[in-house]
């Protein structure tokens, strides 16, 4: 194998197919870009077992083949010559890379410990505007777990169904819902991917008007943009449903400019930094509210405007999940809607998006 082409190409390409990369495993070859040179261009592809990124790029081939080589240092090399033009050739069992006066030397791993990726696309399908999917992956994937104690609770709902696609997340502790419009689609379909799924295809939307088709197969998503194909396996399981948990009525609604409550929340945080639940309590009163949050570093207590339809309320929660939950909102005015202090509380506007938070036992 031997090519040349544009440093910043591959760099760029190389960077975007890393994430596909695994990081801790006892399989070598997921660590590793697979590079295969043919006809007029190389394909970068990368696997860890969950997710396939696979980008195709024009260089000028002198001699086709294909070598694994480590993504991560391989990406990080490349971003360090991208200035100037690459040539990449097999070499005593590694790849040499030549650039300007100088050369580099890797070593490889063979094409075939790669493992093999099927390329079939399955009929079934749904498809949005990119500006839609980017907007509504960025409403509800911090509401993903992180841990593996429910590994179902790590990956979104997606349910296409006539003309809406709609997003549930959840960690135990808040719940996001969002919906946007499909602009066509095979019918309904409902998976569950997995956040970091999701989070390497909101990287590759430019945000535009143009349509993008995402392609469902048993336990298997696909999607492609300009040159690149991402895949990834789904969960299996059934996922909580909104309906279940969210309350159908409230006896408090605060409504306020959101604004104002992150700054005031921010503040709060800085001095509670490193307490393991964010602990603010909340005393709602008709004109406002009286916002606490205490620590061994200091103590903060200050007041936000507000308009109360219903009973006063005292509740603690995690400040850092209510700020997470306002700044995912586009409105500025957003409506806080409470039962008793033992019961989840919900944030709203008025557009689509719905948080879901519970409140924090004092005392814990």
């Amino acid at each position: 194998m031997k090519f040349v082409c544009d440093g910043v190409v591959l760099s760029d390409a190389a960077i975007i197919v890393s994430k596909a990369c695994a990081t801790r495993t006892v399989i070598p070859v997921y660590e590793c870009i697979k590079i295969t040179a043919k006809n007029d261009g190389i394909t970068l592809v990368a696997h860890d077992g969950e997710i396939t990124i696979e980008k195709k790029i024009k260089a000028e081939v002198f001699e086709e083949g294909e070598v694994c080589v480590n993504g991560k240092m391989f990406s990080d090399f490349i971003s360090k010559i991208a200035m100037m033009s690459v040539c990449v050739a097999e070499s005593d069992g590694g790849i040499k890379i030549s650039y300007g006066e100088n050369s580099s030397f890797m070593q490889t791993l063979p094409a075939s410990e790669f493992p093999f990726i099927a390329g079939e696309v399955s009929a079934d399908y749904f498809e949005v505007k990119e500006s839609d999917l980017k907007k509504l992956i960025q409403s509800v994937v911090f509401c993903c777990a992180t841990d593996d104690s429910r590994p179902i609770l790590r990956g979104c709902l997606l349910e296409a169904s006539g003309n809406t696609l709609q997003a549930s997340a959840l960690d135990g502790l808040r719940m996001a819902t969002s919906s946007c419009e499909a602009v066509g689609g095979s019918g309904h379909i409902k998976i569950v991917c997995p956040a970091r799924t999701l989070t390497e295809i909101s990287r590759l939307l430019e945000g535009g008007e143009q349509t993008l088709k995402l392609y469902v197969e048993k336990n298997m998503l696909s999607v492609c943009v300009g040159d690149t194909v991402l895949k990834s396996r789904l969960y299996l399981g059934e996922f909580v449903r909104k309906e279940n948990i969210f309350p159908t009525s409230f006896t408090s609604k605060v409504t306020l400019q959101k604004s104002v409550l992150i700054e005031s929340l921010e503040r709060a945080l800085l001095l509670i930094r490193g307490d393991k639940y964010n602990l603010v309590l909340f005393d709602i009163k008709p004109n406002g509210i009286n916002i606490a949050a205490n620590s061994d570093m200091g103590n903060v207590s200050e007041f936000v405007e507000a308009e109360l339809d219903g009973k006063e309320i005292k509740i603690a929660m995690n400040g850092k999940f209510l700020i997470d939950a306002m700044k995912a909102l586009e409105e500025e005015e957003i409506v806080l809607s409470f039962n008793k202090e033992t019961s989840p509380f919900t944030v709203t506007s008025t557009g689509i998006s719905e948080y879901l938070i519970m409140p924090v036992r004092q005392g814990n």
